[in-house]
């Protein structure tokens, strides 16, 4: 039993092929981009990377974002890829101070939602009129108190 025909990764090469390509699956989605500001003048011979790790190691990969704020304003950040992990959503938040402080004040509207919906408590005061004003006047000055210890 001989393997003549074989590729990069033990892929048998069918036809005239130079490598044995699989395909996507039909739910997958493929993404290429550019990961690094400054394109080569002319392609370089890299020798001697072995791991994944070396070629992120070595590229150093990384991309300049403009994110707009909820003001409309551009908040500009450098996200830099270290491994493959950081190609996901957790790796990308970790990456980016911004992101970060949405994904906070994401979880802190999910948990209030989930007080207005759970809390029976916070329910009755919101549906007695002099009950919620009480409570808007006591939250607006526990936000004065906040801003007074900065």
């Amino acid at each position: 039993m001989a393997i003549d025909n074989v590729g990069i990764g033990g892929n048998e090469v069918k036809g005239d092929a130079s490598e044995a390509l699989n395909e996507i699956p039909q739910n997958r989605a493929l993404i290429a981009g550019k990961l690094t500001p400054n394109a080569p003048v002319k392609p370089e011979v890299v020798e001697g990377l072995r791991t994944v790790e070396d070629i992120f190691e070595h590229y150093e990969p990384e991309l300049k974002i403009p994110f707009e704020d909820k003001n409309g304003g551009t908040v500009n950040e450098t996200l830099k890829f270290k491994n493959l992990g950081d190609f996901g959503k957790k790796g990308i938040i970790n990456n980016s101070v911004f992101l970060k402080e949405l994904e906070i004040e994401s979880d802190q509207y999910k948990k209030i939602i989930k007080q207005l919906k759970t809390n029976k408590i916070l329910k009755a005061a919101l549906e007695d009129p002099e009950a919620k004003k009480s409570l808007v006047g006591t939250i607006d000055a526990l936000i004065e108190e906040i801003k007074n210890t900065k």
